[in-house]
């Protein structure tokens, strides 16, 4: 039988990838074969985070039948956002820290979520339970998991048990929490060179609302006006996607690091919706949200409600 593959989910974040590092290395601690795996190339800050700490980049893969595996799935268990044949796939097990909807399974399965801003702050916990010592390198990829996902622990999804979790990870790599984690974070802010379609997947998932299938991109910046001068570029791109995939709303989450605002972006139909959830008016299909960052918790929820 292959190695059980562990993986996060499509357009991997550095919490995808850490989490999928970190929850491999804890099975095989448990006496399983697992192979942390990717599905898709990671981001430059997720690369800057597996150089710093020295690890190596997961391979990508694209088909579980080919594969011929069973699957544990972390920061995921919506089926959309999972690999492309998911739905045929023996799923041992799932760790995460989203809603969950989308999913089913023939047989019974390890699942442990919940509600923190990282799923890795919910792996460190089960190396606590298990009682397994976490390598410096290890510790490096859970600490940039949890940053990355909190923006620095600054964003609403970040919990105490997040802010504690980073500091003690922090230690265990040797790192300077707040230092690393500015530049690990500016890393993935490199947009200039990307283009349009680029950027709209470079963290990029689908959640299907009432009868509508929208699509929901964010990318993080240190200058809004940087990505919003190439708005006819990147509307263009948005419809096109529209086209080829069947979603009915596409909207591009552009997030300031450093003021810890947003800049909406949005193409499709239903455009009032958009309006309604965020008690906004669109001008120029823009919108700016004061103290908005978080996808998972300032945005997926507003929209649903209204769509439902």
């Amino acid at each position: 039988m292959s190695k059980i593959l562990v993986f996060g989910h499509q357009n991997p974040d550095t919490d995808a990838i850490g989490a999928a590092i970190a929850f491999s290395y804890l099975q095989n601690q448990l006496g399983k074969e697992t192979e942390a795996v990717a599905l898709g190339t990671p981001n430059e800050e997720t690369q800057y985070a597996l150089n710093f700490f020295k690890l190596a980049t997961p391979r990508v893969v694209r088909s579980i039948k080919e594969e011929g595996a069973q699957v544990m799935l972390v920061d995921h268990n919506e089926f959309q956002q999972s690999i492309s044949d998911i739905a045929e796939a023996e799923i041992l097990a799932v760790v995460d820290h989203h809603r969950i909807a989308n999913f089913e399974t023939a047989n019974p399965l390890y699942y442990r979520a919940e509600p923190v801003g990282c799923t890795s702050t919910i792996i460190l916990k089960l190396y606590k339970e298990k009682q397994i010592e976490i390598p410096k390198e290890i510790a490096g990829i859970m600490l940039s998991a949890i940053l990355s996902d909190t923006l620095l622990l600054k964003s609403p999804t970040c919990t105490s048990e997040d802010e504690a979790a980073a500091k003690e990870l922090a230690a265990i790599a040797c790192v300077d929490l707040t230092s690393y984690g500015l530049e690990m974070l500016k890393a993935g802010t490199n947009l200039s060179d990307k283009t349009a379609a680029v950027l709209l997947d470079l963290d990029a998932k689908s959640f299907p609302m009432g009868s509508s299938n929208v699509r929901i991109a964010q990318v993080n910046t240190v200058d809004l006006n940087e990505v919003m001068m190439r708005q006819k570029e990147l509307e263009e791109a948005m419809t096109n996607e529209m086209s080829k995939n069947g979603y009915d709303l596409f909207i591009l989450i552009v997030t300031n690091i450093l003021d810890s605002d947003s800049e909406l972006l949005v193409a499709g139909r239903e455009l009032e919706k958009v309006e309604e959830a965020f008690k906004v008016q669109l001008m120029n299909n823009r919108a700016l949200l004061k103290g908005v960052v978080s996808r998972k918790k300032q945005v997926v929820p507003q929209l649903t409600a209204v769509f439902n």
